[in-house]
């Protein structure tokens, strides 16, 4: 039987600044995924990079 073993994964805090707007709208969408605003802007982030075309 394998043991449970929890894991923090390392995250680190940053300041950024975005438009009132884009705000709103995250929070707005965040909120229907039912999930925290922090979380919504990680997926995010992640998605965008994993879908950029090579450079």
């Amino acid at each position: 039987m394998e043991h449970f073993k929890p894991v923090k994964p390392e995250k680190e805090v940053i300041s950024i600044r975005i438009p009132t707007d884009l705000l709103k709208e995250v929070d707005e969408k965040s909120a229907q995924a039912d999930i925290s605003r922090n979380e919504f802007i990680n997926q995010c982030i992640n998605f965008a990079i994993n879908n950029m075309k090579n450079q």
